[in-house]
């Protein structure tokens, strides 16, 4: 992986996003909130990846999009490059926007179908009045280059493109304002597997082209290990456990850690054979109700008296391992 240094590029403090449930038609009245993210902390050092996995459902893609302010956080902090994106204005925000990107999950959804590949990849450009037109194709050219697209593609239109293809025009639209941030939310998942190889490495190849930072997050817990730097593991809107790559597939101490990490396959049939599979009992509670305390006692094997009367503390138990589980 790049080289890591000391500077903390992105500091999330307690971030909560709630999601209010209404009620009635013309006069509406708030009976409830979807707890999507509730109190996540993390830093994320320049020119890292942090891996962020969990189940569908977990609050992954919501922590990325409130980081982002793309949904408004309902209380909390952000802060990049020293400055809190909460309480900023929408002027500075638009103007901080330019280092933050986001490559997104669905490829044949989030490029607009009526507009051409040259100018979804120059429309940030153009958005930000950052070049003229003719500056504005040949950036466009380079950047298609650059993601292993022949530049003449410019003209076509984003139905004449395969999955993968999709995605790689994808990572050139986040690239053309060269942020320093990317969050890529899940961006191999609804691709075939033959060509997840092959945009993750082209991923980690601009990284260490452009010393960028990624938040990747995922629930392919293989790839995450190829490509992560250290790795939270998140539940029900919290995070469990975080940890340095190799620590956390080596060492896990959260119980949800080691049920997730039991459950992926290992290619050598005699390992597979003699290993131990963990099986969750029961389905994950609603974000609607989630339970007290701790988030995953409902459906731990270690669940005791203390874990539905007190809510753990995210704790670091060694060097650079943080867990939030009463049993550790």
């Amino acid at each position: 992986m790049t080289g890591t240094n000391d500077y903390v590029l992105l500091r999330v403090e307690n971030l909560v996003k709630h999601f209010p449930i209404t009620k009635g038609i013309f006069i509406q009245k708030q009976i409830g909130a979807v707890h999507a993210v509730d109190g996540v902390s993390f830093n994320i050092l320049r020119g890292e990846t942090l891996g962020l996995v969990g189940e569908s459902g977990c609050g992954k893609s919501t922590t990325g999009r409130a980081i982002l302010q793309l949904h408004k956080p309902t209380s909390g902090h952000v802060f990049f490059e020293g400055e809190d994106l909460v309480t900023m204005r929408a002027e500075s925000l638009r103007r901080m926007r330019r280092k933050m990107q986001m490559i997104f999950q669905d490829p044949y959804a989030s490029l607009n179908p009526r507009m051409t590949v040259g100018e979804i990849i120059g429309e940030p450009l153009v958005i930000h009045n950052l070049a003229p037109k003719k500056e504005a194709e040949e950036r466009v050219q380079q950047l298609l280059r650059l993601v292993g697209l022949n530049p003449s593609y410019s003209n076509r239109y984003p139905h004449e493109f395969s999955g993968g293809q999709r995605q790689r025009i994808g990572v050139a639209r986040a690239l053309a304002l060269q942020p320093s941030l990317i969050i890529c939310d899940e961006p191999i998942s609804a691709l075939d597997v033959s060509v997840q190889a092959q945009v993750v490495n082209l991923l980690e190849d601009l990284q260490h082209q452009f010393n960028l930072t990624y938040l990747f997050i995922a629930h392919d817990l293989s790839m995450v290990r190829h490509i992560s730097t250290r790795v939270a593991v998140m539940y029900l809107g919290v995070i469990g456990e975080l940890a340095a790559r190799e620590e956390l597939y080596t060492n896990p101490l959260h119980p949800y850690t080691q049920a997730l990490l039991s459950a992926v396959p290992i290619p050598d049939p005699v390992a597979e054979e003699v290993r131990q599979r963990i099986i969750l009992q029961g389905d994950v509670p609603s974000p609607v109700n989630p339970p007290s305390g701790c988030r995953f006692r409902t459906r731990c094997p270690l669940a005791a008296k203390i874990c539905a009367e007190v809510k753990p503390e995210f704790r670091e138990v060694s060097p650079g391992h943080f867990v939030a589980c009463h049993m550790v």
